[in-house]
């Protein structure tokens, strides 16, 4: 058994959505460091070009893809262009945003935004990038799931409803394409130190809670992150589909 190449993803390029930080930049920097191109989508190039420029300076082949995935035209666009610059073998859907408003306070344009990132984005980049994956019998698809799949936090719905979505969206896109060599599951990472999560860190009380609620007695950092991508994007994952695997140190287990 080549345990190397079971694991590899040298040769293979991945289009990472909500790329430019946090989960999304930790998954795109796993896959970099093992070989693959990646391709970084958000909404500020700014942004982007930093995250890009930091890659290549640890031997990653990083490119930058701006688009705003709020619309469904806007997705479809940034699948177009995607496949414009190279073959899309891996989609990482981590392009996400909690506003964390109080129930009575949220707008329908707040809410609408929120599922569009969370639940519109994933759906129309696999319609679009997956038909190519299909006819190549491969492709590797990773959705973000969260604690908030599976319980509520406060001011937090629009968000908790689109990573409940997710989950089944997930199994949706398993169901219709994993029999096309397409895989699709969902990682769910628990507390990381990201901008989404920055009002948990800046409370230490909150910060040492939350670490106590896990098994492991510690929160996550971003390099927790590495293995769980390399396994879901490469051959070793191949006939695990529609699941969602846990980052959060035992925190729903507990």
């Amino acid at each position: 058994m080549d345990y190397e190449k079971l694991f590899s993803v040298k040769g293979k390029t991945a289009l990472v959505t909500g790329g430019n930080s946090g989960i999304g930049e930790a998954m795109a920097r796993a896959l970099g460091l093992g070989g693959a191109k990646v391709i970084l989508v958000a909404r500020r190039a700014d942004a982007l070009e930093s995250s890009v420029k930091a890659m290549h300076k640890e031997g990653i082949d990083a490119l930058a893809l701006s688009a705003d995935l709020s619309t469904a035209d806007g997705a479809m666009k940034c699948a177009e262009k995607a496949q414009e610059l190279a073959q899309i073998d891996i989609l990482i859907n981590a392009a996400g945003v909690n506003l964390r408003q109080p129930f009575t306070e949220i707008t329908p344009k707040d809410w609408e935004l929120q599922i569009a990132l969370h639940l519109g984005a994933p759906f129309y980049l696999t319609q679009q990038l997956a038909p190519a994956m299909a006819q190549r019998n491969w492709g590797r698809i990773i959705n973000i799931a969260s604690l908030q799949s599976y319980r509520a936090f406060a001011n937090s719905a629009p968000y908790g409803a689109g990573k409940g979505g997710i989950i089944q969206l997930t199994r949706a896109i398993a169901q219709a394409w994993s029999p096309k060599g397409i895989t699709c599951n969902a990682v769910g990472p628990g507390f990381f130190p990201t901008a989404l999560t920055a009002p948990v860190y800046e409370n230490p009380a909150l910060l040492k809670h939350n670490a106590d609620q896990t098994c492991i007695g510690r929160n996550g950092e971003l390099t927790d992150l590495y293995g769980p991508t390399m396994f879901l994007a490469s051959d070793a994952s191949a006939y695990i589909t529609g699941q969602t695997l846990m980052i959060d140190g035992g925190f729903t287990a507990k």
